[in-house]
């Protein structure tokens, strides 16, 4: 299977692409597909990032089931809520949203409670899993993975190096077009106010306007926004540094060992991110997305996913499984002390939020 990304979080107004079929997968891009029969129990739609399903995993789910899996792919948490709030979500029995993204979803009551009693392997989940902020008791969520935001950047033309946000500026005539930011208003805006010292989730219109008006003196230096096109360009040496989740970082330092490519966790701190397995309120095949949940979760399943893909498992049976180059891969699973610098991006009450939309699109726009 070709290298893909966690997520394509691009923050526009059409954001699925239409009629892509990614082969082999048996999964596509936004493609709207008729509702399944709810009397159809052996086919399973998931609606989930692009890079976490390939075929060894759906094959497998197959074998062990008899149960045939579709996965369609959004590329922002936006986009996948948007889907549901007009009404063609319904297909769906399994989505990946984000943490925050599943506390909005359980306030606008989208999502079915859990019956803990069919999910097997809950108590396998790292603590720090078992009971979240934006989910208590996982009573609606499952964690599936969990990573870092930072970036990733080319050592041998950039040498010393970037170590914290700050010197993106910094460094900024070094980058000139030759640098990418996430194109997700959340993160860049975050990481720019974690700049400043300040919090990933800000609320103090002062403080965000402060991050804007900075962003703006950087954004002559950056080439896009983007959160999947950057990959290619930086093997290519069209770029040199990336904003990048710390799966995908990880993932293309491993599949391409001569780049001279190193991902760096900022040392002010960055966000600490999870994705999660949810079934809708309207899935058609909820004892089909409860057996997806069960077979995620066995920790030789988990185990594959982290080695394939390389997303950091919080399934702490698996993790003690996994080979020791990955376990003690700083990227993917970093130190605590590492990670007591980071934050969780939460909800934000939806006016502060509409100040973020409002720079995000001034300072994307043109």
């Amino acid at each position: 299977m070709p290298s893909l990304t966690r997520r394509q979080l691009l923050h526009t107004a059409t954001a699925i692409a239409a009629g892509m079929v990614l082969p082999g997968c048996g999964w596509t891009l936004g493609e709207v597909r008729p509702a399944l029969s709810k009397g159809n129990k052996d086919e399973l739609s998931l609606f989930t990032w692009e890079s976490y399903i390939d075929p060894l995993l759906t094959e497998t789910f197959h074998t062990q089931t008899g149960i045939n899996v579709t996965a369609d792919i959004y590329d922002s948490n936006e986009t996948m809520l948007a889907t549901f709030q007009s009404g063609k979500g319904a297909i769906y029995s399994v989505i990946y949203p984000s943490d925050y993204k599943v506390a909005e979803m359980i306030d606008k009551k989208l999502l079915k409670p859990l019956d803990h009693s069919r999910i097997n392997g809950m108590e396998n989940l790292m603590p720090e899993f078992q009971n979240s902020v934006y989910d208590p008791a996982n009573r609606h969520s499952v964690p599936i993975s969990w990573g870092t935001t930072g970036f990733i950047y080319n050592t041998a033309a950039l040498n010393p190096g970037p170590e914290d946000w700050e010197d993106l500026w910094r460094l900024q005539a070094q980058l000139n077009r030759k640098m990418t930011l996430l194109a997700d208003v959340r993160e860049v805006m975050g990481a720019t106010l974690k700049s400043l010292g300040h919090s990933y989730n800000a609320t103090d219109p002062t403080e965000i306007r402060q991050a804007y008006q900075k962003l703006v003196q950087l954004k002559p230096a950056v080439t896009t926004f983007t959160t999947d096109a950057w990959r290619d360009r930086l093997l290519a040496g069209d770029l040199i540094l990336s904003m990048a989740y710390s799966a995908d970082a990880v993932r293309l330092i491993q599949e391409n060992p001569d780049a001279k490519l190193r991902y760096v966790i900022p040392a002010s701190g960055t966000s600490l991110w999870s994705d999660t397995m949810v079934i809708p309120v309207t899935a058609p095949n909820p004892d089909a997305a409860y057996e997806w949940i069960n077979f995620m979760m066995q920790p030789s399943v988990a185990v594959g996913v982290t080695s394939r893909l390389f997303f950091a498992t919080p399934n702490q049976a698996a993790f003690d499984q996994l080979p020791a180059p990955l376990r003690n891969n700083g990227s993917l699973f970093p130190p605590e002390s590492v990670i007591q610098a980071c934050e969780r991006i939460i909800p934000l009450d939806p006016k502060v939020m509409e100040l973020y939309d409002q720079y995000w699109t001034k300072l994307t726009s043109g």
